[in-house]
């Protein structure tokens, strides 16, 4: 039997859909959740510090923080074709956050980047099989994407 663990970050990020039928084709920005999903088995090895565990919370916290958190929080995340958002964020002083992507930014695509991001970093320390099982974006308060 396997059990499952959620931890997430939040950061505020700034986007834009260019072919957007709606507002969602302007500058505009979220607070957004990267919430891991990860499975696997609690810890039976006496006298770890995991020792009835999948993984402790703030290993995964860490995670997050560097390879989601601390790469799009305050920036603004752009489609590598989305020559007029580019344009906008390089008139910018040079300390503006840009992050260029080759996906457009939608809550689907930052979902799928964000488990591609951390996955490799949820490794089983005590054989207990972890395994990053989803990555949960959450866009807006009624919005949100699994991949």
């Amino acid at each position: 039997m396997t059990t499952t663990i959620r931890r997430y970050v939040e950061t505020d990020t700034g986007h834009r859909v260019p072919n957007h039928k709606s507002k969602c084709r302007h500058l505009h920005g979220h607070r957004y959740r990267f919430e891991a999903e990860i499975e696997g088995d609690v810890v039976q090895v006496q006298g770890v510090s995991d020792e009835g565990m999948l993984m402790d919370f703030s290993d995964i916290s860490h995670v997050l923080m560097e390879h989601v958190h601390d790469v799009i929080d305050h920036a603004f995340v752009v489609y590598e074709g989305d020559e007029h958002a580019i344009r906008a964020c390089q008139a910018m002083d040079d300390d503006h956050r840009t992050v260029i992507v080759p996906f457009i930014p939608t809550a689907e695509n930052l979902a799928k980047w964000a488990f591609d991001a951390v996955e490799p970093h949820i490794q089983s320390v005590y054989g207990n099989r972890l395994k990053l099982v989803a990555m949960h974006c959450r866009e807006t308060p009624k919005s949100i994407a699994t991949w």
